[in-house]
């Protein structure tokens, strides 16, 4: 379950979140055991990054425009994006440290 500092977004609010400073969207899906697992790693990634970072979770079922723009193939997928622009990439399931030493080098 996601926390209160992780945003839910869709097609219609992906474009305007990620606009702006950094922000790390999780692709997921509800019926990916993998995505449940990395959930909690991204929960505590987000109060770590609290004011630094904006994370959000994007369904790639029901945001399928968003998903295919991004050629999303696999999830879980986790896009750490700058001013709107992709700048690092996690596709599979992936631990804190690596996850968190990859968005220190941009914080």
């Amino acid at each position: 379950m996601a926390s209160e500092l992780m945003k839910h977004i869709g097609d219609d609010t992906f474009q305007d979140t990620v606009s702006k400073g950094l922000v790390l969207v999780d692709f997921f899906a509800e019926w990916c055991g993998p995505c449940k697992m990395q959930a909690p790693i991204l929960d505590a990634l987000a109060s770590e990054f609290k004011g630094k970072v904006v994370f959000a979770k994007l369904d790639v079922d029901q945001a399928p425009k968003t998903s295919n723009s991004f050629q999303i193939t696999s999830v879980p997928t986790v896009i750490l994006f700058k001013d709107g622009k992709e700048i690092n990439r996690f596709i599979g399931l992936k631990d804190r440290e690596t996850m968190k030493k990859s968005i220190s080098q941009f914080t």
